[in-house]
Protein backbone atom coordinates (compact mmCIF):
# COMPACT_ATOMS: atom_id res chain seq x y z
CA UNK A 1 0.00 0.00 0.00
CA UNK A 2 1.43 3.44 -1.13
CA UNK A 3 0.14 5.32 1.62
CA UNK A 4 1.80 7.91 4.28
CA UNK A 5 0.49 9.13 7.15
CA UNK A 6 0.84 11.91 9.39
CA UNK A 7 1.20 10.81 13.17
CA UNK A 8 1.09 13.40 16.22
CA UNK A 9 2.52 12.05 19.52
CA UNK A 10 2.78 15.00 21.24
CA UNK A 11 2.56 13.74 24.75
CA UNK A 12 4.00 10.40 26.51
CA UNK A 13 0.78 8.34 26.20
CA UNK A 14 0.39 8.61 22.64
CA UNK A 15 3.97 7.59 22.31
CA UNK A 16 2.99 4.39 24.20
CA UNK A 17 -0.32 3.74 21.91
CA UNK A 18 1.49 4.37 18.43
CA UNK A 19 5.39 3.18 19.07
CA UNK A 20 5.00 0.37 21.83
CA UNK A 21 2.02 -1.34 20.55
CA UNK A 22 1.81 -3.08 17.49
CA UNK A 23 0.38 -0.21 16.25
CA UNK A 24 3.20 1.25 13.51
CA UNK A 25 5.00 -1.92 12.88
CA UNK A 26 0.81 -2.87 11.39
CA UNK A 27 1.32 0.20 9.29
CA UNK A 28 4.56 0.18 8.41
CA UNK A 29 4.66 -4.04 7.32
CA UNK A 30 1.60 -3.44 5.14
CA UNK A 31 3.47 -0.69 3.19
CA UNK A 32 2.56 2.48 4.71
CA UNK A 33 5.19 5.51 5.64
CA UNK A 34 5.01 7.25 8.67
CA UNK A 35 5.85 10.20 9.58
CA UNK A 36 5.59 10.74 13.39
CA UNK A 37 5.47 14.63 15.00
CA UNK A 38 6.29 14.69 18.29
CA UNK A 39 7.54 16.88 21.00
CA UNK A 40 10.85 19.17 19.42
CA UNK A 41 12.90 19.03 22.50
CA UNK A 42 12.19 15.25 22.89
CA UNK A 43 12.74 14.73 19.06
CA UNK A 44 16.39 13.34 18.92
CA UNK A 45 15.78 11.14 21.71
CA UNK A 46 12.58 9.38 20.04
CA UNK A 47 13.97 9.29 16.79
CA UNK A 48 17.14 7.65 17.72
CA UNK A 49 14.91 5.07 20.13
CA UNK A 50 12.05 4.31 17.72
CA UNK A 51 13.77 4.53 14.16
CA UNK A 52 12.80 2.18 11.91
CA UNK A 53 12.57 1.75 7.75
CA UNK A 54 9.67 3.94 6.42
CA UNK A 55 9.19 5.92 9.45
CA UNK A 56 10.19 9.81 9.72
CA UNK A 57 10.24 11.87 12.16
CA UNK A 58 9.18 15.67 12.21
CA UNK A 59 8.73 17.94 15.18
CA UNK A 60 5.38 19.42 16.25
CA UNK A 61 6.64 22.80 16.40
CA UNK A 62 5.32 23.55 19.65
CA UNK A 63 6.66 27.53 19.76
CA UNK A 64 5.03 28.54 16.91
CA UNK A 65 2.34 27.55 18.31
CA UNK A 66 2.11 29.05 21.14
CA UNK A 67 3.16 32.12 19.42
CA UNK A 68 0.24 32.17 17.03
CA UNK A 69 -1.89 31.16 20.55
CA UNK A 70 -1.09 34.47 21.78
CA UNK A 71 -0.51 36.96 19.01
CA UNK A 72 -3.41 36.55 17.13
CA UNK A 73 -6.56 37.44 18.59
CA UNK A 74 -5.22 35.79 22.13
CA UNK A 75 -8.44 36.68 23.50
CA UNK A 76 -10.46 35.20 21.41
CA UNK A 77 -8.90 32.13 21.03
CA UNK A 78 -8.11 30.91 24.45
CA UNK A 79 -12.12 31.58 25.15
CA UNK A 80 -12.59 29.15 22.14
CA UNK A 81 -10.39 26.76 24.05
CA UNK A 82 -12.54 27.50 27.27
CA UNK A 83 -15.37 26.48 25.80
CA UNK A 84 -14.56 23.80 23.71
CA UNK A 85 -13.58 22.33 27.07
CA UNK A 86 -16.13 22.58 29.13
CA UNK A 87 -19.37 23.06 26.92
CA UNK A 88 -19.93 19.36 25.82
CA UNK A 89 -23.72 18.42 26.47
CA UNK A 90 -25.67 18.03 29.63
CA UNK A 91 -26.70 14.40 28.20
CA UNK A 92 -23.60 12.41 30.05
CA UNK A 93 -22.34 13.35 33.27
CA UNK A 94 -20.71 16.92 33.43
CA UNK A 95 -18.82 16.59 36.81
CA UNK A 96 -15.30 16.54 35.40
CA UNK A 97 -15.72 19.59 32.85
CA UNK A 98 -17.83 21.21 36.25
CA UNK A 99 -14.57 20.64 37.94
CA UNK A 100 -11.70 21.65 34.88
CA UNK A 101 -14.21 25.30 34.49
CA UNK A 102 -13.41 26.23 37.88
CA UNK A 103 -10.32 25.12 38.21
CA UNK A 104 -9.84 27.52 34.88
CA UNK A 105 -11.88 30.27 35.93
CA UNK A 106 -10.20 30.59 39.39
CA UNK A 107 -7.02 31.49 37.60
CA UNK A 108 -8.17 34.29 36.30
CA UNK A 109 -7.63 37.72 37.57
CA UNK A 110 -7.97 41.66 36.67
CA UNK A 111 -10.39 43.13 33.91
CA UNK A 112 -10.54 39.60 32.12
CA UNK A 113 -12.86 38.44 35.11
CA UNK A 114 -15.03 40.72 33.74
CA UNK A 115 -16.00 38.05 31.27
CA UNK A 116 -16.92 35.11 33.03
CA UNK A 117 -20.19 36.00 33.40
CA UNK A 118 -20.77 35.84 29.51
CA UNK A 119 -18.73 32.66 29.39
CA UNK A 120 -20.83 31.38 31.95
CA UNK A 121 -23.86 31.92 29.82
CA UNK A 122 -22.20 30.85 26.72
CA UNK A 123 -21.72 27.39 28.78
CA UNK A 124 -24.90 27.37 30.17
CA UNK A 125 -26.26 27.43 26.26
CA UNK A 126 -23.68 25.13 25.03
CA UNK A 127 -24.73 22.19 27.72
CA UNK A 128 -28.31 22.50 26.37
CA UNK A 129 -27.94 23.22 22.51
CA UNK A 130 -26.63 21.56 19.77
CA UNK A 131 -26.98 24.42 17.49
CA UNK A 132 -24.79 26.56 19.82
CA UNK A 133 -21.94 23.67 20.43
CA UNK A 134 -21.84 23.45 16.26
CA UNK A 135 -21.22 28.12 15.99
CA UNK A 136 -18.40 27.74 19.21
CA UNK A 137 -16.89 24.97 17.75
CA UNK A 138 -16.67 25.96 13.98
CA UNK A 139 -15.61 29.53 14.95
CA UNK A 140 -12.34 27.88 16.20
CA UNK A 141 -11.46 26.70 12.64
CA UNK A 142 -10.79 30.56 11.08
CA UNK A 143 -7.86 29.98 13.52
CA UNK A 144 -5.95 28.46 10.98
CA UNK A 145 -2.39 29.13 10.38
CA UNK A 146 0.45 27.85 8.03
CA UNK A 147 2.69 26.45 10.16
CA UNK A 148 3.18 23.35 8.80
CA UNK A 149 2.54 24.45 4.95
CA UNK A 150 6.34 22.90 4.12
CA UNK A 151 5.44 19.64 5.60
CA UNK A 152 2.64 19.21 3.62
CA UNK A 153 4.04 20.15 0.58
CA UNK A 154 6.67 17.98 1.15
CA UNK A 155 5.44 14.60 2.39
CA UNK A 156 1.60 14.77 0.93
CA UNK A 157 0.21 12.75 3.26
CA UNK A 158 -2.92 10.46 2.80
CA UNK A 159 -4.09 10.74 6.05
CA UNK A 160 -3.02 12.85 9.40
CA UNK A 161 -3.74 11.08 12.98
CA UNK A 162 -3.81 12.91 16.12
CA UNK A 163 -3.72 11.66 19.71
CA UNK A 164 -6.40 13.43 20.60
CA UNK A 165 -9.39 15.64 18.31
CA UNK A 166 -7.99 18.82 18.61
CA UNK A 167 -7.65 19.22 22.37
CA UNK A 168 -3.95 19.98 22.09
CA UNK A 169 -1.43 22.37 20.15
CA UNK A 170 -2.58 19.37 17.05
CA UNK A 171 -5.50 21.38 16.71
CA UNK A 172 -3.56 23.80 14.08
CA UNK A 173 -1.97 20.88 12.23
CA UNK A 174 -5.55 19.22 12.11
CA UNK A 175 -7.07 22.07 10.80
CA UNK A 176 -4.33 22.62 8.42
CA UNK A 177 -4.86 19.18 7.15
CA UNK A 178 -8.69 19.63 6.56
CA UNK A 179 -7.91 23.06 5.17
CA UNK A 180 -6.31 21.27 2.43
CA UNK A 181 -8.96 18.67 2.53
CA UNK A 182 -6.92 16.21 3.80
CA UNK A 183 -8.69 12.99 5.89
CA UNK A 184 -8.17 13.45 9.63
CA UNK A 185 -8.43 11.16 12.70
CA UNK A 186 -8.31 10.83 16.19
CA UNK A 187 -7.40 7.97 18.22
CA UNK A 188 -8.28 8.52 22.82
CA UNK A 189 -5.34 7.66 24.64
CA UNK A 190 -6.43 8.31 28.20
CA UNK A 191 -9.26 6.99 30.32
CA UNK A 192 -11.30 9.90 30.82
CA UNK A 193 -10.34 12.00 28.00
CA UNK A 194 -14.32 11.62 26.67
CA UNK A 195 -15.51 12.86 29.85
CA UNK A 196 -12.82 15.54 30.87
CA UNK A 197 -12.15 17.82 27.34
CA UNK A 198 -15.30 17.26 25.37
CA UNK A 199 -15.51 19.15 21.97
CA UNK A 200 -13.59 18.63 19.04
CA UNK A 201 -10.32 21.30 18.65
CA UNK A 202 -10.65 21.39 14.54
CA UNK A 203 -12.46 19.41 11.55
CA UNK A 204 -11.60 15.47 12.76
CA UNK A 205 -13.36 13.31 10.56
CA UNK A 206 -13.36 10.11 12.80
CA UNK A 207 -12.29 9.01 16.05
CA UNK A 208 -11.37 5.27 17.99
CA UNK A 209 -11.93 4.85 21.33
CA UNK A 210 -11.65 2.13 23.66
CA UNK A 211 -15.16 0.88 24.48
CA UNK A 212 -18.86 1.21 24.14
CA UNK A 213 -18.80 3.73 27.33
CA UNK A 214 -16.33 6.46 25.61
CA UNK A 215 -18.24 5.60 22.33
CA UNK A 216 -21.14 6.87 24.27
CA UNK A 217 -19.78 10.06 25.33
CA UNK A 218 -18.44 11.18 22.21
CA UNK A 219 -22.04 10.65 20.63
CA UNK A 220 -23.90 12.18 23.35
CA UNK A 221 -21.51 14.20 25.35
CA UNK A 222 -19.37 15.38 22.07
CA UNK A 223 -21.71 15.50 18.86
CA UNK A 224 -19.76 13.23 17.39
CA UNK A 225 -21.95 10.75 14.72
CA UNK A 226 -22.21 7.34 15.94
CA UNK A 227 -20.87 6.21 12.65
CA UNK A 228 -17.87 8.51 12.95
CA UNK A 229 -16.82 6.47 16.06
CA UNK A 230 -15.12 2.95 15.83
CA UNK A 231 -14.37 0.68 18.90
CA UNK A 232 -10.93 -0.91 19.10
CA UNK A 233 -10.12 -1.17 22.75
CA UNK A 234 -6.95 0.43 23.78
CA UNK A 235 -3.26 -0.25 22.26
CA UNK A 236 -1.50 1.26 25.19
CA UNK A 237 -2.21 -1.71 27.53
CA UNK A 238 -1.08 -4.28 25.14
CA UNK A 239 1.94 -5.14 26.84
CA UNK A 240 -0.38 -5.17 30.45
CA UNK A 241 -2.51 -8.08 28.94
CA UNK A 242 0.69 -9.97 27.71
CA UNK A 243 2.39 -9.39 30.68
CA UNK A 244 5.39 -8.61 27.85
CA UNK A 245 6.78 -5.48 29.89
CA UNK A 246 7.35 -7.10 33.54
CA UNK A 247 10.88 -7.00 34.75
CA UNK A 248 11.26 -10.21 36.95
CA UNK A 249 10.28 -9.73 39.99
CA UNK A 250 13.94 -10.18 42.44
CA UNK A 251 15.65 -7.64 39.81
CA UNK A 252 12.45 -5.42 40.43
CA UNK A 253 12.82 -5.81 44.18
CA UNK A 254 16.53 -5.66 44.37
CA UNK A 255 16.18 -2.12 42.16
CA UNK A 256 14.12 -0.27 44.98
CA UNK A 257 15.37 -2.27 47.79
CA UNK A 258 12.48 -4.08 48.41
CA UNK A 259 12.39 -6.60 51.18
CA UNK A 260 10.88 -10.02 49.55
CA UNK A 261 9.66 -10.88 52.54
CA UNK A 262 7.13 -7.89 53.29
CA UNK A 263 3.81 -7.39 51.72
CA UNK A 264 4.23 -4.59 49.24
CA UNK A 265 1.86 -1.91 49.50
CA UNK A 266 2.22 0.77 46.75
CA UNK A 267 0.53 4.12 46.46
CA UNK A 268 0.34 6.48 42.93
CA UNK A 269 -0.48 9.97 43.25
CA UNK A 270 -3.48 11.93 41.35
CA UNK A 271 -5.47 14.25 41.35
CA UNK A 272 -2.85 16.57 42.80
CA UNK A 273 -3.60 19.55 40.50
CA UNK A 274 -7.17 19.97 42.74
CA UNK A 275 -5.86 18.72 46.01
CA UNK A 276 -2.47 18.11 47.84
CA UNK A 277 -1.99 14.03 48.44
CA UNK A 278 -0.03 14.42 51.23
CA UNK A 279 -2.57 13.17 54.06
CA UNK A 280 -2.64 10.03 51.87
CA UNK A 281 0.74 9.31 52.06
CA UNK A 282 1.49 9.78 55.12
CA UNK A 283 -1.91 8.13 56.33
CA UNK A 284 -0.31 4.94 54.13
CA UNK A 285 3.17 5.59 55.33
CA UNK A 286 2.15 5.31 59.42
CA UNK A 287 0.56 2.47 58.85
CA UNK A 288 3.74 0.85 57.49
CA UNK A 289 6.33 2.77 59.52
CA UNK A 290 4.14 1.61 62.77
CA UNK A 291 3.47 -1.89 61.76
CA UNK A 292 -0.18 -1.50 62.32
CA UNK A 293 -1.47 -3.78 59.42
CA UNK A 294 -2.13 -7.58 59.83
CA UNK A 295 1.40 -8.24 57.86
CA UNK A 296 4.68 -6.74 57.56
CA UNK A 297 4.48 -4.41 54.74
CA UNK A 298 6.42 -1.93 52.86
CA UNK A 299 5.10 1.16 50.70
CA UNK A 300 6.27 2.07 47.22
CA UNK A 301 5.27 5.36 46.47
CA UNK A 302 5.00 6.86 42.52
CA UNK A 303 5.33 10.38 42.47
CA UNK A 304 2.87 12.33 39.83
CA UNK A 305 4.58 13.54 36.55
CA UNK A 306 3.89 17.12 37.66
CA UNK A 307 5.86 16.84 40.77
CA UNK A 308 8.58 17.61 38.86
CA UNK A 309 7.71 20.53 37.51
CA UNK A 310 9.70 23.29 39.58
CA UNK A 311 8.86 25.96 41.66
CA UNK A 312 5.07 24.70 41.56
CA UNK A 313 3.02 23.65 44.43
CA UNK A 314 3.97 20.44 43.19
CA UNK A 315 7.41 20.07 43.33
CA UNK A 316 7.13 21.33 46.86
CA UNK A 317 4.78 18.40 47.73
CA UNK A 318 6.96 16.18 46.30
CA UNK A 319 10.11 17.68 48.56
CA UNK A 320 7.78 17.31 51.96
CA UNK A 321 7.27 13.50 50.74
CA UNK A 322 11.01 13.20 50.56
CA UNK A 323 11.83 14.53 53.82
CA UNK A 324 8.62 12.88 55.72
CA UNK A 325 9.69 9.51 54.54
CA UNK A 326 13.46 9.57 55.32
CA UNK A 327 13.56 8.05 58.61
CA UNK A 328 10.95 5.07 57.47
CA UNK A 329 13.17 2.59 56.19
CA UNK A 330 10.55 0.65 54.61
CA UNK A 331 8.76 3.58 52.71
CA UNK A 332 10.71 4.19 49.25
CA UNK A 333 9.72 6.37 45.90
CA UNK A 334 9.86 5.64 42.61
CA UNK A 335 10.14 8.70 39.86
CA UNK A 336 8.79 8.70 36.33
CA UNK A 337 10.82 8.23 34.10
CA UNK A 338 11.42 11.59 31.21
CA UNK A 339 12.77 12.21 28.02
CA UNK A 340 12.72 15.79 28.71
CA UNK A 341 11.19 18.68 26.39
CA UNK A 342 7.95 19.40 26.58
CA UNK A 343 6.93 16.03 27.07
CA UNK A 344 8.39 16.47 30.92
CA UNK A 345 7.53 13.05 32.99
CA UNK A 346 4.49 12.00 30.74
CA UNK A 347 6.98 10.31 28.45
CA UNK A 348 6.22 6.79 28.65
CA UNK A 349 10.24 5.57 29.29
CA UNK A 350 8.87 3.38 32.52
CA UNK A 351 6.18 1.15 31.32
CA UNK A 352 8.33 -1.85 32.54
CA UNK A 353 8.46 -0.09 35.85
CA UNK A 354 4.56 0.58 36.05
CA UNK A 355 3.90 -2.95 35.55
CA UNK A 356 6.11 -4.56 37.48
CA UNK A 357 4.58 -2.45 40.49
CA UNK A 358 0.77 -2.95 39.71
CA UNK A 359 2.14 -6.53 38.94
CA UNK A 360 4.43 -7.71 42.29
CA UNK A 361 1.64 -5.18 44.63
CA UNK A 362 -0.11 -7.00 47.28
CA UNK A 363 -2.29 -3.81 47.61
CA UNK A 364 -2.50 -1.30 45.02
CA UNK A 365 -3.37 2.43 46.51
CA UNK A 366 -4.44 5.82 44.48
CA UNK A 367 -6.73 8.47 44.23
CA UNK A 368 -8.77 7.41 40.82
CA UNK A 369 -5.81 7.81 38.28
CA UNK A 370 -6.12 6.18 35.17
CA UNK A 371 -3.72 3.07 37.12
CA UNK A 372 -7.17 1.96 38.56
CA UNK A 373 -7.64 0.40 35.22
CA UNK A 374 -4.00 -0.54 34.38
CA UNK A 375 -4.00 -3.05 38.28
CA UNK A 376 -6.89 -4.20 37.57
CA UNK A 377 -5.59 -5.59 34.20
CA UNK A 378 -2.93 -7.18 36.47
CA UNK A 379 -5.73 -8.27 38.88
CA UNK A 380 -4.34 -6.79 42.38
CA UNK A 381 -6.67 -5.91 45.09
CA UNK A 382 -7.29 -1.26 44.42
CA UNK A 383 -8.29 0.81 47.11
CA UNK A 384 -8.80 4.57 46.33
CA UNK A 385 -7.76 7.04 48.99
CA UNK A 386 -9.51 9.94 49.06
CA UNK A 387 -8.44 12.04 52.52
CA UNK A 388 -9.02 15.50 52.15
CA UNK A 389 -6.89 18.41 53.11
CA UNK A 390 -8.59 21.42 54.85
CA UNK A 391 -8.27 24.24 52.63
CA UNK A 392 -6.86 22.19 49.92
CA UNK A 393 -4.14 24.18 48.73
CA UNK A 394 -4.73 26.88 50.69
CA UNK A 395 -3.86 29.41 47.48
CA UNK A 396 -6.55 31.50 47.13
CA UNK A 397 -4.71 31.56 43.09
CA UNK A 398 -5.26 28.11 42.87
CA UNK A 399 -8.88 26.59 42.62
CA UNK A 400 -9.08 23.24 45.49
CA UNK A 401 -11.53 20.62 45.34
CA UNK A 402 -12.26 17.99 48.48
CA UNK A 403 -11.18 14.60 47.57
CA UNK A 404 -14.30 13.55 49.18
CA UNK A 405 -15.88 15.29 46.47
CA UNK A 406 -14.70 13.80 42.81
CA UNK A 407 -16.57 10.70 43.41
CA UNK A 408 -19.09 11.63 40.96
CA UNK A 409 -17.00 12.38 38.33
CA UNK A 410 -17.57 9.66 35.58
CA UNK A 411 -14.50 7.58 35.74
CA UNK A 412 -14.63 7.89 39.28
CA UNK A 413 -17.96 7.18 39.28
CA UNK A 414 -17.91 4.01 37.10
CA UNK A 415 -14.77 2.20 39.43
CA UNK A 416 -16.86 2.91 42.44
CA UNK A 417 -20.13 1.27 41.19
CA UNK A 418 -18.03 -1.30 39.48
CA UNK A 419 -17.08 -3.11 42.83
CA UNK A 420 -13.63 -3.43 41.10
CA UNK A 421 -11.80 -1.63 44.35
CA UNK A 422 -12.65 0.02 47.68
CA UNK A 423 -12.48 3.50 48.94
CA UNK A 424 -11.24 4.81 51.72
CA UNK A 425 -11.81 8.20 52.99
CA UNK A 426 -9.58 8.56 56.27
CA UNK A 427 -7.09 6.14 57.83
CA UNK A 428 -9.17 3.82 59.92
CA UNK A 429 -10.98 2.78 56.71
CA UNK A 430 -7.21 2.89 55.04
CA UNK A 431 -6.00 -0.27 57.53
CA UNK A 432 -9.68 -1.76 57.28
CA UNK A 433 -9.53 -2.17 53.52
CA UNK A 434 -5.87 -3.07 53.49
CA UNK A 435 -5.90 -5.79 56.22
CA UNK A 436 -9.28 -7.03 54.27
CA UNK A 437 -7.16 -7.44 51.00
CA UNK A 438 -4.39 -8.93 52.84
CA UNK A 439 -6.24 -11.67 54.22
CA UNK A 440 -8.14 -11.93 51.35
CA UNK A 441 -6.48 -11.00 47.76
CA UNK A 442 -8.65 -12.66 45.35
CA UNK A 443 -11.81 -10.64 46.57
CA UNK A 444 -13.37 -8.61 43.89
CA UNK A 445 -11.79 -10.28 41.39
CA UNK A 446 -14.58 -11.02 39.47
CA UNK A 447 -15.27 -7.59 39.64
CA UNK A 448 -12.18 -6.35 38.41
CA UNK A 449 -12.79 -8.32 35.06
CA UNK A 450 -16.04 -7.00 34.49
CA UNK A 451 -14.85 -3.68 35.28
CA UNK A 452 -11.52 -3.97 32.67
CA UNK A 453 -13.85 -5.61 29.86
CA UNK A 454 -16.67 -2.81 30.11
CA UNK A 455 -13.96 0.04 30.07
CA UNK A 456 -11.21 -2.05 27.78
CA UNK A 457 -14.09 -4.10 25.96
CA UNK A 458 -10.94 -5.74 23.97
CA UNK A 459 -8.71 -8.25 26.27
CA UNK A 460 -6.60 -10.03 24.32
CA UNK A 461 -3.43 -7.75 24.17
CA UNK A 462 -3.81 -7.07 20.05
CA UNK A 463 -5.81 -3.70 20.19
CA UNK A 464 -2.44 -2.13 18.50
CA UNK A 465 -3.01 -4.09 15.66
CA UNK A 466 -6.71 -4.12 15.37
CA UNK A 467 -6.62 -0.57 15.82
CA UNK A 468 -3.96 -0.36 12.69
CA UNK A 469 -6.36 -2.64 10.74
CA UNK A 470 -8.88 0.37 10.72
CA UNK A 471 -6.24 2.61 9.74
CA UNK A 472 -5.80 0.21 6.98
CA UNK A 473 -9.40 0.22 6.01
CA UNK A 474 -9.68 3.48 5.90
CA UNK A 475 -6.89 4.40 3.74
CA UNK A 476 -8.07 2.33 1.10
CA UNK A 477 -11.77 3.59 1.25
Amino acid sequence: MKKRIFLIADHGLALIYFLQSDFSATLLKAGVEVVLITDDDALPAISKGYSQPNMTFEGIRAKACESYYISVFPAIQRWLYVLRWVGGSKRVNVKAIDGNYHLITTGISGRTRLMIPIINSLVWMMRRSRLVRKLIVAAQYCFTPGIYTDLFEKYQPDLVLASSPGWRMDRYLLREAAARGIPTASVVVGWDNPSSYRLKGAPVDKIICWSEIQKEELVLGADWKPEQVQICGIPSYDGYFRRSWLIPRDEYFRAHGLDPQRKLLSYACSFETFSPNFPNISAIAELVNSNALASPCQLLIRLHPNHFRPNTRFQGEADRVREYIKRMPHVHLVEPASLGGGLGHYSGEDVGEKASMMAYSDVFLTVYSTMVVETAIHDRPIISVCIDTPGGWNMPQFYSLPLTAIGEWPTHLRFRESGAGRLALNQSEILQHINFYLRNPIADAENRRKFIQDECTYTDGNAGERTADRILTWLRE
